[in-house]
């Protein structure tokens, strides 16, 4: 299966492909219709094979489906709903879609940059009676709509998403159909996905985490996929008992402020009892790691994936005992190496940058080829991680190149850092990160939430760091806050923190 529309064909018809919390499920059989019909209704606005439609929609089941249909015949560009008219601007501007696609009731300062730059406002409407994800496109054609069928091929582009930006302009990552539905294939493989499995999924659905691993994973293996409204701690345990899910997949605070809940919905856990949890985007602590095998009972599959990879490069292996905490797992897909900054391939235990190599790796950023010329060596992209190979193959990353703290000349992996830290029993999260220092360049500070009704102060804790630590890599200075700033999909960010809390 090499193309979208390929992916949903191979489903079992009355089989349920999407549902959500309180709505009843689209079948295999539906979900194929509302492709031909979305498919039909594109060609008639103008819209083919590798034309970007922008799609900026709530997360839910309306949004997985639209992903998945207009997929199948043009490229999709979902944008995150809460971005702000600037924002937008510059999005629109840069992508170029042919539409943009909102809700029929949307007021989202997207449409007034659509209107600004003259892109199409094209509105979905799902009546309330209709299963969960079916939906209708209202607009007229184009102007210069001509009639364009057959669906998007696999050298086709059926997915742009932007890089995060967190230090340079956001660059635009094209994901081929091939791209993504081999990314698909490698999740359903490692997960040991069948049809009989139910994913909830709790992640944004303009992220690469939630359109692969869960819907275009599920979709891959003939399973469902529960759509939620978002992530939301207060109702996950509900969602839980009433979707009965098999699985679900998360970012590692995800998983946190789940355990803060857990012990008050011991018995929906017992009733539930999921086949394994999944974690990626961010390195799950080992400690989190542990707290939730032992409060789920099952195993917790720690995979790393980024977007020009189209979400998954490696993951931890089932069954149960065979993953190795701290590590991201074995290569899941694409082969993985470790090289120096020469270009150098290097041997089984030293440290170097993560490159991958795959079919569902980016052929190349669009229209940036000074990017392009420094994102691969010799065939590999270099994914800007840090990390080593065991001798059994699993890896284990040590942090972002850019985000490695650099004291004085001394190397600082702020994920060592957190690990030590949320050792202490009064730590419930933690980000370590640089700010910047007079002589030494860089220092080590961390943000720290502490655990409810816990008591602890700066001294405290880098007394309990010092036991762990070398001098050179105890923060110098810690901030308590109740809440640590995250980015739009829920990550912790490190780059920027210094700036946002004011220690810039």
């Amino acid at each position: 299966m090499s193309t979208l529309w390929e992916l949903v064909d191979s489903g079992e018809g009355k089989q349920a492909a999407l549902t959500a919390p309180g709505q009843q499920a689209l079948t295999y059989d539906e979900l194929r219709a509302q492709v031909k019909t979305t498919a039909t209704r594109l060609n008639e606005l103008g819209v083919g094979r590798n034309d970007p439609v922008a799609i900026v929609l709530p997360n839910g089941p309306e949004m997985a489906s639209a992903f998945i249909a207009i997929g199948a015949v043009a490229t999709t560009a979902p944008l995150n709903p809460g971005y702000r008219g600037e924002e937008y601007d510059f999005y629109l501007e840069d992508l170029k879609p042919k539409i943009l696609l909102v809700t029929e009731d949307s007021d989202s300062p997207a449409i007034a940059s659509a209107e600004k730059l003259g892109i199409k406002v094209v509105r979905l409407l799902h009546n309330p009676g209709d299963p969960a994800g079916k939906f209708e496109l209202l607009g007229g054609a184009l102007a210069d709509a001509s009639p364009i069928t057959g669906f998007a091929q696999p050298d086709d582009i059926a997915l742009v998403l932007h890089t995060s930006g967190t230090t340079s302009k956001p660059k635009l990552v094209p994901l081929s159909q091939q791209n993504v539905c081999a990314s698909a294939r490698n999740v359903a493989q490692s997960l040991a996905l069948t049809s009989a499995d139910k994913c909830l999924n709790i992640m944004p659905l303009f992220h690469i985490h939630g359109l692969i691993a869960a819907v275009l994973g599920s979709m891959h293996a003939g399973a469902c996929v529960s759509c939620t409204p978002g992530f939301n701690a207060l109702k996950f345990f509900n969602w839980l008992e009433e979707v009965r899910p098999t699985w679900y997949t998360g970012v590692p605070t995800m998983h946190q402020a789940i355990l803060t809940r857990a012990g008050r919905n011991r018995e929906i856990i017992d009733s539930v009892k999921l086949r394994f949890l999944r974690s990626s985007s961010a390195s799950l602590p080992p400690k989190v790691m542990a707290d939730l095998e032992q409060t789920f009972d099952a195993p917790v599959i720690e995979a790393y994936g980024m977007t020009e990879a189209a979400h998954q490069m490696a993951c931890n292996p089932l069954p149960r005992g065979s993953q190795k905490p701290g590590s991201v797992g074995l290569a899941a897909g694409p082969k993985v190496s470790i090289m120096d900054q020469q270009g150098k391939h290097l041997a089984i235990g030293e440290i170097g940058e993560v490159v991958i190599q795959g079919e569902n790796v980016t052929a190349g950023y669009l229209n940036n080829e000074v990017a392009n010329a420094t994102a691969y060596t010799g065939g590999w992209f270099r994914t800007g991680d840090q990390g080593r190979l065991d001798d059994g193959g699993y890896l284990t990353l040590t942090g972002r190149l850019k985000e490695i703290i650099n004291r004085g000349g001394e190397k600082i992996s702020p994920r060592e850092v957190d690990e030590i830290l949320l050792d202490h029993e009064s730590v419930a999260q933690v980000v370590t990160f640089a700010i910047p220092h007079e002589k030494l360049g860089e220092e080590v500070a961390a943000a720290v939430v502490l655990e409810t009704d816990a008591e602890l102060d700066e001294k405290g804790l880098r007394d309990y760091a010092a036991t762990r630590l070398a001098d050179f890599k105890v923060p110098k200075k810690v901030v308590f806050l109740e809440q640590i700033p995250k980015g739009p999909t829920g990550k912790l960010q490190r780059i920027g923190l210094a700036e946002k809390l004011g220690l810039a």
